[in-house]
Formats: C-alpha cells, sequence, structure tokens
C-alpha cells in the first residue's frame, strides 16, 4: 500500500506540472484529460499523506519502545494503539480510493426509457420515471435535453430518450439500467386492484468519436415527417431522421427538433452510445467468468426494481434494499439509494480482487 500510494503521490505532481505547459494549455483536450485525472487523483493524495505521515509517527514510538526512556516508553505506547487504528481506518479507505476508476464514469450519459407490460399503465409509469430523473439531474445541477419522446396520448410514453450532461453523469446514472416494476392501482381501473406493469431503462455512455468510429458507408439515413401523439403531423418538412446502422442492425429515430440537421447529429449521438454500450457488454461477459459483480449494471433484462405505492415502498432488489420513501424517490430524491449500491459495487469489487 505504502509503495502505491508514494507512486499515486508522484503521478499526481506530475500532473500539476503538466498542467502548466504550454503544449497541453494550448490543447483544451489534452488539458481536460490531464485536469480529470489530476481531480480525480487528489483525494487520493489527500488521504495517502495523512496515512504516510501515520505510518512515520507508528515508527517513531517503536523505536522509542527500544530505548531505555521509561516516560517516553509509556507515552509512545499509550499513542501506538491509537495511530494503529487510524492506519487501518485510513488503509481501508485507501482501498477504496484506488478501486479502477470505471473511465465513463465522468462521461455524459444517454437515457432510453420504453414501456413494457401493462398497456396505458406503463406508458404512464415511463412519464413517472421520466419526471423522476428529471429532478435528480435538477437536483445534480445537470443538464437535460430531450432526444426523442413518443407519446400514448394519455398523458403516458411509450418511449423517451434523452441525454444528461454533467460532472459524475454516468457513474450516478448507471444503476439505473434494467427493469422497473410498478405495483398500483392504475386510474382505469374500476374494482381498485392492484395491477403491475413494468418499464425498460437503459443507461448508455455517451460515446466521443475517438471511442466508435462510425463509418458514412455504414449507415442507411432516411428522413420523414415528425408526427405528434395521435399520427397527426407536427411539420410540413421531412425534418424526422431514421438512420440505419447496416453493420448491427441497429436503428435510431430522432424527431424532436425542427430541424433536420439537429435530428441527424441527436440521432448519431444515440448511435455512437448504443454501438460503444453493446461493446462494452460483449467484453464484460468475457470478463465475467474471471470476476463477477455483485451491482449488475449491464443486463438489460434483470428486474433491477420494485415501486409499491399500496405500502409506500421501494425495492431494490439487487441489493435486497427497501425505503418507505416511495414518493421523495419518485421526486428525484435518489441519493441514498444510489449511495448503497455504490457501497455494494465497491464491496464486492474489494472481495473479487
Amino acid at each position: 500500500m505504502k509503495d502505491k500510494i508514494i507512486s499515486v503521490i508522484a503521478r499526481h505532481g506530475e500532473l500539476e506540472q503538466l498542467m502548466t505547459e504550454q503544449a497541453v494549455l494550448s490543447n483544451s483536450d489534452k488539458l481536460k484529460e490531464v485536469a480529470r485525472e489530476h481531480r480525480h487523483l487528489s483525494p487520493i493524495v489527500l488521504e495517502g499523506d495523512k496515512y504516510l505521515a501515520l505510518i512515520e509517527q507508528i515508527n517513531d514510538d517503536l523505536e522509542i519502545l527500544k530505548g531505555s526512556d521509561e516516560e517516553l516508553k509509556s507515552i509512545a505506547q499509550a499513542e501506538l494503539k491509537t495511530l494503529q487504528e487510524n492506519k487501518k481506518d485510513s488503509e481501508e479507505a485507501l482501498k477504496v480510493m484506488l478501486i479502477p476508476k470505471d473511465p465513463n464514469d465522468d462521461k455524459n450519459t444517454i437515457i432510453e426509457i420504453r414501456a413494457g407490460t401493462g398497456g396505458d399503465e406503463a406508458g404512464l409509469f415511463v412519464a413517472d420515471l421520466y419526471r423522476m430523473y428529471e429532478r435528480f439531474s435538477e437536483r445534480n445541477q445537470w443538464t437535460k435535453e430531450a432526444i426523442g419522446i413518443s407519446e400514448t396520448g394519455i398523458g403516458g410514453f411509450k418511449e423517451v430518450t434523452f441525454s444528461l450532461k454533467g460532472e459524475g453523469c454516468y457513474g450516478l446514472m448507471k444503476f439505473e439500467g434494467g427493469v422497473h416494476r410498478v405495483q398500483r392501482i392504475p386510474k382505469t381501473e374500476t374494482s381498485g386492484r392492484v395491477h403491475t406493469s413494468a418499464a425498460t431503462v437503459a443507461v448508455l455512455p455517451e460515446a466521443e468519436e475517438v471511442d466508435i468510429e462510425v463509418l458514412d458507408q455504414d449507415l442507411k439515413i432516411d428522413t420523414y415527417r415528425a408526427s405528434g401523439a395521435g399520427g397527426q403531423h407536427v411539420n410540413k418538412t421531412e425534418s424526422a431522421i431514421r438512420i440505419t446502422h447496416l453493420p448491427t442492425g441497429l436503428v435510431v429515430t430522432c424527431q424532436d427538433e425542427k430541424s433536420q440537421h439537429k435530428n441527424k447529429a441527436a440521432a448519431l449521438k444515440v448511435l455512437r452510445a448504443r454501438l460503444l454500450a453493446a461493446e462494452q457488454e460483449r467484453q464484460a461477459k468475457e470478463r465475467a467468468v474471471e470476476r463477477k459483480s455483485m451491482v449488475s449494471t449491464g443486463d438489460r433484462s434483470a428486474k433491477i426494481r420494485t415501486y409499491n405505492f399500496p405500502q409506500g415502498r421501494i425495492t431494490d432488489h439487487r441489493i435486497n434494499y427497501t425505503s418507505y420513501r416511495l414518493e421523495e424517490n419518485l421526486d428525484g430524491d435518489l441519493f441514498e439509494m444510489i449511495e448503497s449500491l455504490q457501497l455494494a459495487e465497491q464491496q464486492s469489487l474489494l472481495d473479487s480482487e
């Protein structure tokens, strides 16, 4: 641990030096990359300095215990227990900090929410989830941008696609991917029976061009008129875009913007994100034999959470987390739940090392 901390401190110093060099300052992408790594290492260096100081104090006291001064030995002996406990706590904190960081955690993210089983009620649940993530993004001071919305006509959505931009965005949102289930009495239910409906949430790290190369010859691009709820045309020009990625068969549509150019850019953004997610899923399956994570973030078919309205309860099935703060969670207060998922993921990674 000591050697690892010393190397991290040295790297932190190198990054500080790099941020003063003209070659880096004149390259915005390189500066952003260096600054991001420096920011990530800073808390480790802070805790690492504390850890190294504790080791030095412990060694000093152990040397004193070898001497003949009884008074000093008594003081050193009294100090040692506290110092060793503090060193152990610092070591545990550093173990978590030194877990390899997901390189996608600082990326912006694209969220796709689709109605599953449950008919109109599933569409209303999609609207609830969409609002929940809108409120969560506001609490984090992220920027939300709608990419595509397909309405049901009764206040719900068949499908919603939107992007979130902000610090640590994907790192928090990635735990939301999977099947969300709701249990409640639908507004259309006259007998008062509780129904179960579902929606799927896909959370994709936004891919940059350097992450995924999309060749023009691999794309089939169609234009058509955008339409609103019920099928009526919302404009008279063919501004909506449908892009088919020929090698994979992936199809992305976007009609939220009035500009064909903007819709094409948004659709390409979603396509790159889906291709990146597919590649990462393939790699994750290859690594699954070596290391199985307790908190699944890649399996879109896994039922991850139940929202039970009659009991005011929300349960995350991956970590057996239950809270009776259903309304608060739906209002975007997801911090406690996501923190529990992060801690479970960290422990899973520590156990697998």
